[in-house]
């Protein structure tokens, strides 16, 4: 009489699932490298994401840095919220908001630059160990900033600091040299059915 049950059947599957695990993770021989972490797409939860990756670097004891070049305008939950731990964090809200608000051309560039310089700055402080750069994409799409320089200064930054650019339109250059990029893709949206931006959900 067969008494192999379910139970027993479901057990040999996992057993065998864990050991492909296991030599899989064994086939990895890194044990640390700063990552280059790209989250692009017209989906939501790019700058979201990233924040996630902040409080989890904050929660490991990690000094976290971010540049907004965009949302400097902005009064968001995110910052109200993560600033409270001044010693974990350093934040830099540098953008004054998407170019169709400013409509100067002059204005978003030098903005830009002024949150390039600050990145750069926080690139060469020892204590950061996830630098943020929040909407990054956006200006490098608008020709704002030249992309050469920028992929030059991340791909010689410290070995162990972590860098997050988030923002539309990815550049592929960009995306060749980074080590994990994600693409947030649109499935539905509710804005698209006529709701506004929320407070704790867009801000």
């Amino acid at each position: 009489m067969n008494t192999f049950t379910d139970a027993d059947r479901h057990k040999a599957k996992m057993a065998k699932r864990k050991a492909i695990q296991d030599a899989e993770v064994a086939s990895k021989t890194i044990a640390e490298k700063g990552l280059l972490i790209v989250h692009t797409g017209p989906g939501k939860g790019k700058s979201t994401a990233a924040f996630g990756l902040a409080l989890r670097m904050m929660g490991n004891g990690g000094r976290v840095g971010v540049v907004q070049f965009i949302k400097g305008a902005w009064s968001t939950g995110e910052r109200e919220m993560l600033t409270h731990f001044r010693d974990l964090i350093e934040w830099h809200s540098m953008g004054e908001g998407f170019t169709w608000e400013t409509q100067d051309r002059g204005r978003d560039i030098a903005a830009a630059q002024a949150a390039w310089d600050q990145a750069v700055a926080l690139m060469k402080d020892q204590t950061i160990r996830l630098l943020i750069l929040d909407e990054l994409n956006i200006v490098l799409r608008y020709d704002y900033l030249a992309l050469a320089p920028i992929l030059t200064a991340l791909t010689e930054r410290r070995a162990d600091l972590h860098v997050v650019v988030t923002g539309r339109n990815a550049p592929k250059d960009l995306v060749d040299m980074a080590d994990l990029v994600t693409e947030m893709g649109q499935v539905k949206h509710h804005f698209a059915a006529g709701v506004k931006a929320q407070a704790g959900i867009e801000f």
